[in-house]
């Protein structure tokens, strides 16, 4: 449940941070049923006073980007996902997307490959973020950086790999997963979040409410279920969902890991790919990658582990899908996935 100060709130946070203007025009294109474009691409524009460019299909990169030039938009959200589809198409010119002076991307992990290669072709930075549902949805984000005013010293708003530092009035702590214990500067633990975005609770599901919610030294804090760190200067990196690592023979393998360093072996490293685990009698758990491309296990193997990847993280099944799994938000649907690896996997053993 999010109360309309918590939205309120939210919306003013990020209309902050981001600097709007009266000139800026919202290019809105994310899911309305998903909390982030609820809030950045329909309130926020509405409560701004900012004129709001809508295309429906967050998959037409052609279209967006035609809405971008005929009406000269200047902030735009996306995913991962959806950003890599400008990439792709060859009918968005960098011309098209011109006017834009701020793009930032949420509800998924930025891919390295995506924000090098939108910078490289349309001369422009991704700027990630980093939120959930339970937050209205924003909680940090990298930005432009800035000069003084008083002291003519650069403010440093952003640094790549990182999801930046938290909005206004909100706090991020790092702690132990199972004793809440505060961890130090650098030191990589559960994401805790405060501040007046932070939801009321799950309707009817007290219990539930109970779990995500934990009161620190009279302040509500919301617990992520992310694995991440803050460094000296204060900026989030996020590492993987406590969800999403595999424990074969006693070890924690991070799903997310396992993709870098399979992406790290092609020489395409922009590849449409994903790591599952799936039950294992034996080891646990084992590693199952799905890939929109055919791929040459063998020989990625072999540069893998010349890359001195672990052999634990060498997966153990690679199969070539039409599309990976996505929800209608533009997340890929990691739930989904792993029900296709073990149809996939069942039907081998049929064969």
């Amino acid at each position: 449940m999010l109360s309309h100060r918590n939205l309120m709130a939210n919306i003013k946070q990020t209309s902050d941070v981001l600097n709007t203007q009266s000139n800026d025009v919202v290019m809105g294109s994310l899911p309305l049923f998903h909390a982030f474009g609820l809030t950045v691409t329909q309130l926020l524009p509405l409560i701004e006073g900012l004129p709001l460019v809508c295309h429906a299909d967050p998959t037409d990169a052609p279209g967006i980007a035609g809405a971008i030039a005929k009406h000269k938009a200047t902030i735009m959200f996306g995913t991962s996902s959806f950003l890599r589809l400008f990439i792709r198409s060859s009918k968005v010119h960098p011309l098209m997307l011109e006017s834009l002076r701020v793009v930032v991307a949420g509800a998924e992990k930025l891919d390295e490959n995506v924000r090098s290669s939108f910078a490289l072709k349309f001369h422009k930075p991704i700027y990630e973020g980093y939120g959930a549902t339970e937050i209205a949805p924003v909680a940090s984000v990298n930005l432009p950086d800035a000069m003084g005013v008083h002291y003519q010293q650069v403010q440093r708003g952003s640094k790549a790999g990182t999801v930046g530092m938290p909005l206004p009035g909100t706090s991020f702590k790092i702690v132990d997963p199972d004793s809440f214990e505060e961890l130090p500067t650098g030191e990589a633990g559960m994401i805790l979040i405060s501040g007046p975005q932070i939801m009321q609770g799950y309707l009817n599901d007290p219990n539930r409410t109970a779990k995500a919610l934990h009161v620190i030294d009279g302040h509500r804090w919301y617990i992520t279920g992310d694995k991440g760190f803050l460094d000296e200067d204060g900026f989030l990196t996020l590492l993987d969902r406590y969800a999403r690592f595999a424990k074969i023979g006693g070890e924690m393998i991070s799903l997310s890991a396992v993709e870098t360093a399979v992406k790290a072996a092609l020489e395409d490293t922009d590849t449409a790919l994903m790591a599952v685990s799936i039950p294992d009698s034996r080891k646990g758990e084992r590693i199952v990658l799905l890939s929109e491309t055919a791929l040459d296990a063998k020989t990625i193997k072999a540069t893998m582990l010349a890359n001195g990847t672990p052999p634990m993280m060498i997966p153990s099944h690679w199969f070539t899908v039409e599309t990976i799994p996505h929800l209608g938000s533009g997340k890929a649907d990691f739930a989904g996935a792993k029900r296709l690896a073990k149809e996939l996997i069942e039907e081998e053993l049929k064969h």
